[in-house]
């Protein structure tokens, strides 16, 4: 079981109050993401459920057992970092191995550990290679398989596939979302890319100076934020918003439009514009498109066959059911 219970966890650094009072609940066998911008607080709300960092007030459960002040050995948690933290002297068999060496395991019982985590996570050909001879992707899978023989309560992942490039990302996304299907443990994974949010999770956590802006599943996100800050968060590219007189015809103080859906012509539309910078993706193209009277560009989604480049005069009509109302608050309006 992995359920953790946070209720009205702060945490300040002397005078400075990184994270105000908050409530959360990750149910057992959710993959929940925390997400927000560089210094939103969701490593340090990682660390103080791992024990890593001290409570200033508040109660921590898992389980149903009262962990606010339990040391993180007594936690039944498993934290995979960014940098693997391996032992670069050991082979992997014995990287694997060593949590259970250090709880006093026989040797027998370890190999059957082992064993079991590298075919999980393709490793057992690489068994009696060090760390230095491994790629980026198969030592994260060495972390995580350091993790997985522990048989915790819930994995913790902070950032852990920002140093790998670009395809590698990809692969792990996919390897540690299969994991989590096999497994059925709770993991908690802390992100500032909101691709690997949408992606990963079954429930997304969008954190701002410290504090809950929304949580609900990807789609919820996507499809009814609760402010404009998740709006403009959550989707790649970020959503489009306008204010003054385009949002007033709208009864709002700002309207916010997906670049997948706005109509794009030639000929005649709601918005007149030149086009900009093109991105060619092949399937897609994005349209960074100067609206009359706009001073930001806007971002347009089209197919990867439409026939427009820089200085082109372009109408964009944006799809009148997706179109987000918000309030000078900042809040979505129903």
């Amino acid at each position: 079981m992995g359920r953790i219970t946070l209720e009205k966890v702060r945490k300040a650094f002397g005078d400075v109050e990184v994270i105000p009072p908050l409530d959360l609940t990750i149910e057992d066998g959710e993959f929940v993401v925390f997400v927000g911008p560089s210094g939103c607080g969701k490593s340090t709300l990682l660390r103080i459920i791992a024990g890593l960092e001290d409570v200033s007030s508040g109660h921590i459960e898992i389980d149903g057992t009262d962990a606010t002040t339990l040391p993180p050995a007594k936690r039944s948690l498993a934290m995979v970092f960014q940098s693997y933290a391996l032992y670069p002297h050991m082979t992997v068999r014995k990287n694997i191995a060593f949590p259970l060496r250090m709880a006093g395991f026989s040797k027998a019982e370890q190999d059957k550990k082992v064993e079991a985590a590298a075919s999980v996570l393709n490793l057992t050909a690489y068994l009696d290679r060090r760390p230095g001879q491994l790629s980026g992707g198969q030592r994260q899978r060495v972390a995580i398989g350091r993790s997985i023989v522990r048989e915790p309560a819930a994995f913790l992942f902070d950032e852990p596939l920002s140093n790998l490039d670009a395809a590698l990302r990809v692969g792990m996304r996919l390897e540690i979302s299969e994991l989590h299907k096999r497994l059925a443990t709770t993991m908690v994974y802390v992100t500032h890319d909101q691709v690997e949010a949408m992606t990963m999770a079954d429930k997304i956590v969008v954190l701002q100076a410290g504090r809950i802006e929304q949580v609900g599943s990807p789609l919820e996100l996507y499809k009814a934020p609760r402010n404009k800050f998740v709006a403009g968060f959550i989707g790649s590219p970020r959503m489009n918003f306008l204010e003054g007189a385009e949002a007033s015809k709208h009864g709002a103080h700002t309207i916010g439009v997906r670049p997948e859906h706005i109509e794009v012509s030639a000929e005649a539309g709601t918005w007149k514009g030149k086009v900009g910078v093109a991105e060619h993706l092949g399937s897609d193209t994005f349209f960074h498109v100067h609206l009359d009277g706009e001073s930001d560009p806007m971002t347009v989604r089209a197919g990867g066959e439409v026939g427009m480049s820089y200085g082109d005069t372009i109408y964009l009509t944006p799809q009148a059911e997706r179109i987000q109302r918000f309030g000078q608050d900042g809040l979505r309006m129903t």
